[in-house]
């Protein structure tokens, strides 16, 4: 069941992975790989890292798995249809991800990510930092609070929170315990064409 909403949303933003694609990535074991604690991201820990030649084979595992992700990448439930409603509807929007814009293309390789936007680590500082949901915001042309983010992870909805957006959680087994720091829940991706004054139909 949707979190009622009382408001309708002018642009819809999307996390990537674990939102709009399955890249079966396993971030537990990118952690190992590359040594990064709890309560740290991988790529803050790797940005933190004193040690340059340590930091720089961090940073190479992590493209790798990310590749590979990529490459294997298939649609989550309902987004293809999703996006292609929004983008016959006009309805504003943008994808901002954590991941690379080489993992980014070759995942658009395989899925065409037909959105209006998309940002990547590369463009801005990485979530939950606000930095690239107010560029996506400027570039679309639609003020934050008429905006609503959605993802999978607490950065996503700190990041939404942090640009002054309606944070969405696309809960799944894995994340409930994030729902209680979002605006809005969901357990399907047609849930959100309610959200953007759109039918099912």
């Amino acid at each position: 069941m949707t979190t009622p909403a009382p408001q309708r949303f002018a642009a819809v933003l999307f996390d990537l992975d674990g939102t709009l694609a399955d890249t079966r990535l396993d971030f537990t074991a990118i952690r190992a790989e590359v040594g990064a604690p709890e309560g740290i991201g991988v790529l803050e820990y790797l940005d933190r890292l004193e040690d340059a030649a340590r930091a720089e084979r961090g940073r190479q595992r992590l493209h790798e798995f990310e590749m590979r992700g990529a490459a294997a990448a298939e649609w989550i439930d309902g987004a293809e249809a999703v996006l292609r409603r929004f983008a016959r509807e006009r309805v504003p929007t943008g994808i901002l991800t954590r991941n690379s814009r080489a993992a980014v293309a070759r995942t658009g390789e395989i899925l065409d990510l037909a959105v209006d936007c998309i940002l990547t680590r590369e463009d801005c500082a990485p979530k939950p930092d606000p930095e690239g949901l107010l560029m996506l915001s400027r570039q679309l042309r639609v003020p934050p609070e008429a905006c609503v983010y959605v993802g999978d992870f607490v950065y996503d909805l700190q990041a939404a929170r942090n640009a002054g957006m309606a944070a969405c959680l696309l809960r799944n087994p894995g994340n409930r315990r994030f729902a209680d720091q979002a605006d809005l829940v969901i357990d399907r991706l047609d849930e959100l064409l309610a959200l953007a004054g759109l039918d099912h139909s």
